[in-house]
């Protein structure tokens, strides 16, 4: 039997020192907005494992908490974890939305987080790639973007396949994450160079899991050329 996966600790422990990392992070994208809307973000990494989806559900709780109307949607349609991070049923979501076997409506979970919404993945389709690159999926997001003041998608790693590449156009903006210790930055500056090509606009890399004194948190966030400790 699968062990359930820990609820964001922004949701467990709003008081931790991670949680306060992410209301940084959340402010430094609220400083974006100022130049150009910034109200429906991707989340990505290089490769599985980096903490994508850590990083999207604990953005959402704080952006929910500091009262904005947040909808989380798991936008990986291959590895889906944001209903196990959350704890509710993935039985009917995004895929069903896109099919149009369900209306959006009874879709969307509301969380114990006020404020807070998830659309689920929904169940895993043959053809992922095709539907997250669809008139529908695009005409979604822009109905979506009259209703919620913030919108977070949790999506596929960057150079797996091609998912998140084909998101971008929807979107404002991208959050890319990355594992300190583990990632390649040769393969960290693939992921950005792909995402360049395709004219997306990076917000910000957040580093996971950085070797830090003990004065220091667990996560660094960067815009443009201006590195911020968070």
């Amino acid at each position: 039997m699968r062990e359930r996966m820990q609820k964001p600790i922004s949701q467990t422990n709003p008081r931790s020192p991670i949680t306060e990392s992410y209301r940084t992070i959340r402010t430094n994208i609220q400083f974006a907005s100022v130049v150009d809307e910034t109200s429906v973000i991707l989340v990505t990494s290089t490769a599985p494992g980096e903490g994508k989806t850590s990083t999207a559900s604990n953005l959402a709780v704080v952006s929910a908490a500091a009262g904005k109307k947040v909808l989380l949607i798991d936008a990986d349609m291959r590895k889906p974890q944001v209903h196990q991070r959350f704890q509710v049923s993935n039985l009917f979501g995004l895929s069903t939305v896109l099919i149009r076997e369900r209306a959006i409506e009874s879709c969307i979970v509301q969380t114990e987080t006020e404020n807070l919404f998830l659309l689920t993945s929904g169940p895993i389709p043959p053809n992922p790639a095709e539907m997250l690159s669809s008139k529908a999926m695009a005409e979604l997001i822009e109905s979506l973007r009259k209703v919620y003041d913030f919108i977070v998608l949790d999506t596929p790693p960057t150079l797996s396949v091609s998912d998140t590449l084909n998101l971008t156009r929807v979107v404002d903006g991208v959050l890319f994450v990355v594992d300190s210790q583990r990632t390649n930055r040769n393969l960290v500056r693939r992921a950005i160079q792909s995402l360049q090509q395709v004219d997306a606009r990076v917000l910000g890399v957040v580093l996971n899991r950085a070797k830090r004194k003990k004065n220091e948190s667990y996560y660094y966030y960067y815009s443009s050329d201006t590195s911020v400790s968070v």
